[in-house]
């Protein structure tokens, strides 16, 4: 199996257009295969430029991305064009695909089209769209121009993704006032008025160029404003030397690493729901949902009460209260100031800090190691518990602390199962932290201190 899928990705690595097909497959349908061939071919990618282009339907995002497409092939570049389309209610596939598009670049080798559907997915591409460009990346395009779905305001997501994006306007379709609403202001890279031989094609130019003169980028970059004819070839020239020349800006300094670090912070992050999710549905109870769904039929309950009931019954909303850690040693020693160096000999460091804690009457030198303690404690009273404790043992282990989450619950499980409390409520300890201790009579003689470890 490893064999196959170095053979695999030694077929992608070389351009060849059927395995690069196949392992784009993998990755939609999310079979294993294809993550085992994403992690392989990652570290070859990062060496394309990413080209977004959006708009709203009916712009001329296709014929602009085949005219640019061609643009870099008579440069001797190698391209990848990944064009998301609505789905199909029936099929679950892309409604157009790339059989109807794009005609020009079917017999072309340097050309890699493919179409995806959106499956569901929101702002604007499918949820495996940015694997598909690591997958084309790594078999060797040059330029990668992902034409999202245009469906309407939620076109941001590509800026996300993309090195360059470019937002398409025309002229006569209200675009003007889309474009205050969409939010596209923070995400355009480089304007395209296309269909600029259409009437009212310079009133929308100014008015991107109002916009953009009240609103300047915060990295200093001035989103070019340019027209278009894409059905005519026109200014396409212009286009692809103002993506060249956004791409040079975002080599200077950190600047491109920065956006990187965001894009993939925000890819992370989509990973994760996505998982999350997949799994929250896995373990839900069998027809839990469809359950929920019969009582807001019939208006039982509103949907934010069994969205909520919903996660309660998952095994991961049931947050543990078991110890997560061992917290800290206590050591009863006659003398902190005899005891001190003894320990910083020992452990090659000195006490991180010391302090009295008038309640249980000590005087408590801490030592820090690897995000665990180790306490030294000295009696201040002959009524300390640590001074019987010396009385009748002599210095030593006094008792061992353990981290545990929402401390006060886990003491009422603990009685319930039989363990004697000292302490039935939580109270102060060394640090301000929030601690109870375990009676050794139900603990095999050893005295246990369990301190509060707040969940993140």
């Amino acid at each position: 199996m490893v064999d196959r899928l170095q053979m695999w990705v030694d077929k992608i690595l070389a351009g060849d257009r059927r395995a690069i097909a196949r392992a784009i497959s993998a990755v939609e349908n999310g079979e294993p295969a294809g993550a085992e061939i994403l992690r392989d071919l990652f570290p070859r990618a990062g060496k394309a430029c990413v080209i977004g282009v959006t708009g709203s339907p009916g712009v001329g995002k296709s014929t602009l991305v085949e005219k640019l497409a061609g643009v870099y092939r008579r440069q001797g570049k190698r391209v990848g064009i990944v064009a998301v389309d609505p789905t199909s209610p029936f099929s679950g596939g892309a409604i157009l695909g790339d059989r109807i598009r794009m005609q020009s670049l079917f017999t072309d080798d340097g050309v890699y089209i493919r179409s995806m559907a959106t499956r569901g997915h929101l702002g604007g591409l499918a949820s495996a769209a940015y694997d598909v460009v690591t997958i084309l990346d790594a078999a060797g395009c040059d330029a990668v121009l992902v034409e999202t779905v245009g469906v309407g305001q939620d076109e941001v997501e590509i800026a996300r993704h993309a090195d360059v994006t470019v937002l398409l306007l025309v002229p006569g379709m209200g675009d003007d006032v889309q474009t205050f609403k969409a939010g596209v202001m923070e995400i355009a890279d480089v304007y395209v008025i296309n269909k600029a031989d259409r009437p009212g094609a310079e009133r929308v130019e100014q008015e991107v160029a109002a916009m953009l003169a009240i609103s300047p980028r915060r990295d200093g970059w001035k989103p070019p404003v340019l027209q278009t004819v894409a059905t005519k070839g026109d200014g396409i020239e212009e286009l692809a030397g103002a993506v060249e020349q956004f791409r040079l800006f975002g080599e200077q300094g950190s600047l491109r690493r920065e956006r990187r670090r965001a894009q993939w912070r925000a890819q992370l992050l989509e990973i994760l729901r996505q998982r999350l999710f997949d799994a929250a549905c896995a373990h839900l109870p069998p027809n839990a949902v469809d359950w929920q769904a019969d009582q807001l039929v019939e208006r039982r309950r509103d949907p934010h009460s069994a969205a909520k009931e919903l996660i309660a019954q998952l095994p991961a909303a049931k947050a543990p209260t078991h110890a997560t850690a061992i917290h800290h040693i206590g050591i009863a020693v006659e003398s902190l100031s005899a005891a001190i160096p003894v320990f910083e000999k020992i452990l090659g460091c000195a006490p991180d800090s010391q302090e009295t804690v008038e309640d249980q009457k000590v005087r408590v030198a801490v030592f820090r190691l690897d995000g665990r303690r180790i306490e030294l404690l000295e009696a201040t009273s002959p009524e300390s518990p640590v001074a019987r404790f010396l009385g009748q043992r002599g210095q030593g282990i006094h008792h061992l602390t353990l981290a545990v989450p929402r401390l006060a619950e886990r003491l009422l499980e603990l009685e319930k199962n039989g363990i004697r409390l000292i302490d039935r409520e939580p109270r102060l300890g060394a640090g301000g932290e929030r601690i109870a201790f375990l009676h050794p009579s139900s603990t095999a003689g050893v005295l246990i201190e369990l301190v509060d470890e707040p969940e993140e």
